[in-house]
């Protein structure tokens, strides 16, 4: 039996000012800070002292990850990061305000961009300043790797090869693991361990800064799974 807990990360600037962020880098707020502190916290409280974890490139993820490992005393723990388990990229909505794109495109439309399974927004220009190539952070990847614009399956394309070559493995030797990430590469690994049908998933809502525990059998079938802030939870998928 192994334990996995998933951490979005703690509130953005972004998520305050209800603007599609995706592959944007922006920081905490301080309530970002402090849900991710008291994630630490819970996870401390339940005992979890996971071996190994996991993180996006993105430093919203990266800090809440740290925020919360300080607070267990466990900041020495190795951590790997990688763009494959960043947030689903927005496209052409990337830094848009969300009420004023509704506003423009129809309620309904981005509805469909936002919540369907496999209709990703309007692709970015390969030009367009916003486009991954231009961060050094993704300097050795392949043009293939960046994407210009992303929906939840190719979200889910790009994390589940990480999942089951580096992730996976720690998990079947019986380690206990953290990954702090997104709201839609969770989103992800939520659908590959409850085998949830597309349209379940993108139901699926997963909070700030509220740890999901998980414990996992040795196929890596759920066999429970609760947010450890009960006051925050949203409803989670049947167990397979």
């Amino acid at each position: 039996m192994s334990r996995l807990v998933l951490v979005r990360h703690g509130q953005s600037e972004w998520n305050l000012q209800n603007r599609f962020t995706g592959w944007v880098d922006v920081n905490l707020t301080s309530e970002g800070e402090a849900q991710a502190k008291k994630a630490g916290a819970l996870m401390k409280a339940a005992g979890f002292a996971p071996k190994r974890a996991f993180v996006s490139m993105l430093t919203r993820a990266i800090r809440t990850l740290n925020l919360a490992l300080a607070d267990m005393g466990m900041s020495w723990i190795p951590v790997d990061k990688s763009w494959r388990l960043n947030e689903r990229h927005y496209g052409a909505l990337t830094g848009l305000d969300k009420a004023e794109t509704k506003a423009k495109h129809g309620e309904e439309q981005v509805k469909v961009w936002r919540r369907s399974f496999d209709t990703p927004p309007p692709a970015l220009d390969r030009d367009d300043e916003r486009h991954p190539r231009f961060d050094p952070r993704y300097a050795g990847l392949a043009d293939s790797d960046l994407p210009a614009t992303e929906s939840l399956a190719t979200t889910l394309e790009r994390v589940q090869p990480y999942w089951e070559s580096e992730i996976a493995p720690h998990l079947k030797a019986g380690d206990d693991l953290l990954i702090a990430a997104h709201g839609n590469s969770l989103r992800a690994i939520v659908k590959l361990l409850f085998n949830v049908s597309p349209d379940t998933i993108v139901e699926v809502e997963i909070p700030t800064g509220n740890p999901l525990m998980i414990e996992l059998d040795a196929d890596l079938k759920p066999v429970s799974a609760r947010y450890l802030d009960a006051d925050r939870a949203q409803p989670l998928p049947a167990l397979p």
